[in-house]
């Protein structure tokens, strides 16, 4: 009789217990040594503001799963992907430089690892979404990453966000991403949060593949970005 890896047990109680669809999100966070200080510290606050607006919504709280990927100095796998529900925000410290590359490359692979489990345990999933905020830019060969970014929208892969922080180099992000990069006003990392958690809140409440409009984050009370 074959048995199931720890893993992969694991996988098939987990999705028993919560046989819901998905709404996968890698969070790519910038922890680069110019973040530390003020910064750090709104951005640790608007980590537990998102995860309080998703446990207010019953179905985003089994529906979005949350993983963290930081990158100063080294790129870390923080969070696995585990439900709102489950999802303890880490409090994050600075260091080091801004292996950007890798992070993305990191943060992409561990969503093809989540789709494949969704597969075989028969559960359904969203487009997965992968969110960097950086107030940097790259010191790896962060070059390749572009096509793979870029292939996974045209295929509808991922989608794939960039939010620039004050300092970061817009023109880096832009060619990496598809969509037009955001660059944050001041520090508001906790109005970021809530426009993602809001967004992530609609999409689950959708059927997987539908298209949902998101709210405009540059304009009206909650305009937390610019282009």
């Amino acid at each position: 009789m074959e048995q199931l890896s720890p893993e992969h047990a694991f996988g098939a109680v987990e999705f028993a217990e919560n046989p819901e669809p998905r709404v996968p999100c890698v969070l790519i966070v910038d922890t680069s040594t110019s973040m530390h200080g003020h910064r750090l510290d709104e951005l640790n606050k608007g980590l537990e503001l998102y995860r309080q607006e998703l446990l207010a919504d019953p179905l985003a709280s089994k529906r979005v799963e949350v993983a963290v990927v930081t990158f100063g100095g080294r790129v870390t796998r923080l969070v696995d992907f585990v439900t709102a529900a489950e999802f303890q925000p880490p409090k994050l410290q600075a260091i080091g430089g801004t292996p950007m590359g890798a992070a993305i490359t990191e943060a992409l692979d561990m969503i093809e690892e989540r789709k494949a489990s969704y597969r075989e345990n028969g559960v359904a999933y969203y487009r997965p979404w992968a969110f960097m905020i950086t107030d940097g830019e790259p010191n790896d060969h962060w070059k390749p990453v572009v096509s793979r970014v870029r292939l996974g929208e045209k295929q509808k892969s991922v989608s794939f966000f960039a939010v620039g922080v004050e300092g970061a180099n817009m023109e880096v992000l832009e060619e990496i991403s598809v969509r037009k990069p955001l660059r944050l006003q001041g520090t508001k990392f906790r109005e970021m949060f809530s426009w993602l958690s809001n967004s992530q809140q609609a999409v689950s409440r959708s059927s997987p593949g539908d298209e949902v409009p998101l709210e405009d984050p540059t304009s009206g009370l909650q305009g937390w970005a610019s282009i």
